[in-house]
């Protein structure tokens, strides 16, 4: 486990020279007032009769502004739905605790959504499985495991470092992406970006998405908060959301894990997104001999008043894990009103 760690080590790739800031987002936030039920339904494994099932998209009205819905599944996990109704699963673990393999070294539960209360039917929701990195708290392999054996025919875009593992899985329409290349999935556009290298230099980077989809509704997801500066400010690229850690997660000497704070108000400064949307993937119930070996730097208070000076009409939203999050998106004009919406019922 502790090579496992090690590999992840490398600082925020931003190259020299400094982005151009803006105080603008490049669309505006909606006011939107959805009200929806915690996802609480049963697991994965209470619904393996339904392996031949399709997948329905939800609909969207084709008179509201374009409507992002967002459900964070803890640790490096998403279901998102974006407008047409198309669904997102990404990074999931669904099916047991997180361990690499090696539970006597490091193991770790949902805080939130424990493995012990009934998971969300993200498989059977999802009309693409997103796939960033390679190591087991992206590919889980007991998740894909049930995953594949369910269906099959989902449409799956991962990194090629993550072959090994999709190779030897029943799925039978796997696109692999190497940073700058895209796929279209149904009425989605999916650009691979260049995440951290997790090995020696040479290797191939894992991935970060832009997901395109609707009237040019965009999110963006790297798990690591590491991004190529340069592949993003030379491409002019945007996104509407942007997912990424906002808290540093080190291990001892100083190295990094996971990147945010200054990296991540960058990052925003070349995004200029609508919304930003921190992920708390280090929040997680863990045991094991290197489980006190990681520690946090930075807030998200902290992260919020830096973004403020650097981009003051983006709007930071904490999701609660399980409860679908709203965003919706007005094109009419460049004035700054918005609001969100996440709430729970039982």
């Amino acid at each position: 486990m502790a090579g496992l760690l090690l590999l992840k080590l490398l600082p925020p790739s931003i190259l020299s020279g400094g982005a151009t800031s803006t105080s603008t987002p490049r669309r505006r936030p909606a006011p939107i007032h959805h009200t929806t039920t915690r996802i609480t339904s049963s697991s994965i494994n209470a619904t393996q009769s339904s392996s031949s099932s399709t997948t329905t998209p939800a609909t969207t009205s084709a008179s509201s502004p374009a409507a992002v819905k967002l459900t964070y599944l803890q640790f490096n996990g998403w279901l998102w739905e974006l407008p047409g109704g198309f669904r997102v699963l990404v990074d999931p673990i669904l099916v047991g605790n997180l361990d690499f393999g090696i539970p006597w070294l490091f193991d770790a539960a949902k805080k939130t959504l424990p493995n012990s209360h009934p998971q969300p039917d993200a498989g059977l929701l999802a009309d693409l499985l997103l796939i960033t990195q390679s190591l087991d708290d992206h590919c889980h392999l007991r998740t894909l495991t049930q995953l594949a054996a369910i269906r099959p025919g989902l449409p799956v875009v991962a990194t090629p470092n993550a072959r090994p593992i999709l190779s030897a899985l029943p799925f039978t329409h796997v696109t692999y992406l190497e940073p700058g290349q895209s796929t279209t999935a149904a009425a989605v556009t999916v650009l691979a970006t260049a995440g951290p290298v997790l090995g020696p230099p040479w290797q191939r980077p894992e991935n970060g998405y832009i997901v395109t989809a609707g009237k040019n509704t965009s999110v963006y997801y790297e798990p690591h908060c590491v991004y190529d500066a340069g592949f993003l400010r030379d491409r002019a690229l945007r996104a509407d959301v942007l997912i990424t850690p906002v808290v540093k997660q080190l291990l001892p000497a100083d190295f990094t894990l996971v990147s945010g704070q200054e990296d991540a108000v960058e990052l925003a400064r070349l995004l200029r997104p609508s919304y930003v949307v921190p992920m708390s993937n280090g929040e997680f119930d863990a045991k094991g001999l290197l489980a006190a070996l990681v520690s946090t730097r930075g807030t998200i208070q902290a992260f919020r008043a830096m973004l403020a000076d650097a981009l003051p009409d983006a709007k930071v939203v904490e999701p609660t894990p399980g409860v679908p999050l709203h965003l919706r998106f007005d094109d009419n004009d460049n004035n700054n009103n918005s609001s969100t919406s996440s709430s729970s019922s039982s």
